[in-house]
């Protein structure tokens, strides 16, 4: 049985597909161990070197720990406003061949075989169709149809693609 839902992204939705992105990579938490860092030595060094270099430790911290975030915000919005696909609603069905996604009398069909891996989040089911590029399905909007999506990710993808938690 197919399961269907219209979908509209909003500048949220992308700031929270950019924000699992990157502090799932290599450079996300890089930055986190970087401001860690940066405070670390602010700490260590308060008092036995000149207040400037704590002063710029601690600057080092905090642009390492908000630069990504705020980034990514303007980011997302931007996004949003500049794609006319992103400013419409997507329609997708999904069944035992792939996702099929249409925009209009645009349709699109992404088979199970091609699917890189897909994650459930807190707010958002991401269909990845490439490491870096993903379908966003606001949790909202899935709702009660998770368990039915989850039964065929567990069917028609291999374990280490299936990202899938139980709710």
């Amino acid at each position: 049985m197919p399961i269907e839902f219209d979908v509209k992204i909003t500048a949220n939705d992308m700031y929270r597909f950019n924000m699992y992105h990157i502090y799932t990579s290599f450079t996300g938490i890089f930055s986190i161990l970087a401001a860690v860092l940066g405070f670390v030595a602010a700490v260590g060094t308060y008092g036995k070197v000149d207040t400037m270099y704590t002063v710029l430790y601690i600057i080092f911290g905090i642009v390492f720990l908000f630069y990504f975030p705020l980034i990514l915000k303007m980011r997302a919005a931007r996004q949003i406003s500049m794609s006319e696909a992103l400013k419409s609603t997507l329609h997708y069905m999904l069944d035992d061949e792939g996702i099929h996604v249409s925009l209009g009398e645009e349709n699109a069909l992404l088979e199970w075989k091609q699917i890189y891996k897909m994650v459930s989040t807190k707010h958002n089911v991401l269909i990845y169709s490439s490491r870096v590029n993903a379908y966003i399905l606001p949790m909202e909007i899935v709702g009660g149809q998770y368990a039915a999506l989850k039964e065929l990710a567990d069917k028609n993808l291999k374990k280490h693609q299936n990202c899938m938690k139980k709710r």
